[in-house]
């Protein structure tokens, strides 16, 4: 048992050597740091407006309500580069869908039946967030963030039976989140989006209303950091 005991020792008293080295990796600041971040989550969207006015139609009066649906999933990523210790620049690309439901009147003899409207949504958006590290939370700190990202976006719904109808438009996205750092390249990130995005339903001569793509988007990824480039100096000054 003596004889493991030195062996032991030393291999104690190694760990925090190898432990500093490792964390001398981890960049203190965040200047010149890029990063590639993959999410997917859950979009929880009221389309309560929507519903309101379409039954609310004429046409529609006294019609039972079809089944609601309140959301749907989506996927993000984002390439960003920071320009400082505390602003990032980056771009997300993102898609998302979700199908709706109405009770249509139907045609004469026919009857009211369930109709069905399915959405989609993708686009590329600019963004700005501040952001700081907390070296002390995790095992390699802790990266919060805050943020606004605009930028075109391609919106449509297809109703049962019916042609897809499309429109660009301009989405907005106010940006929330944080990044756990488990090694010196990898995290995990949790993201709150509230996002402002609306598209046109059926043929435009109809005038059916606009339906909601935005509201609260839930999500969780994972994170990939690039260190900073190394500062060569001045050709022939030495430094």
């Amino acid at each position: 048992m003596l004889r493991r005991l030195p062996p032991l020792l030393a291999l104690l008293f190694a760990a925090p050597a190898f432990a500093q080295e490792e964390d001398d990796d981890v960049p203190s600041s965040l200047d010149g740091v890029g990063r590639i971040t993959v999410q997917a989550g859950w979009r929880v969207t009221s389309n309560e407006t929507f519903y309101e006015g379409w039954y609310a139609r004429e046409a529609n009066s006294g019609l039972s309500r079809a089944k609601r649906t309140a959301g749907g999933p989506f996927g993000v990523a984002t390439f960003a580069y920071s320009l400082s210790d505390l602003l990032e620049l980056g771009i997300d690309l993102f898609a998302t869908g979700s199908r709706l439901y109405v009770t249509d009147p139907g045609a004469e003899g026919v009857g009211p039946f369930e109709r069905r409207i399915d959405t989609l949504a993708y686009g590329a958006m600019l963004g700005l967030r501040f952001q700081t590290v907390l070296p002390e939370v995790g095992p390699y700190g802790l990266v919060p963030f805050l943020g606004l990202s605009t930028g075109p976006t391609l919106i449509s719904s297809k109703r049962q039976d019916e042609e897809v109808r499309e429109k660009t438009t301009q989405a907005w996205a106010g940006v929330l989140g944080t990044t756990w750092r488990l090694s010196p390249r990898w995290g995990l990130t949790a993201e709150y989006r509230f996002m402002f995005l609306r598209g046109p339903v059926g043929p435009e001569s109809a005038k059916l209303g606009s339906f909601n793509m935005g509201g609260n988007w839930l999500s969780l990824g994972v994170t990939y950091t690039f260190p900073p480039e190394p500062s060569r100096g001045l050709p022939g000054s030495g430094l």
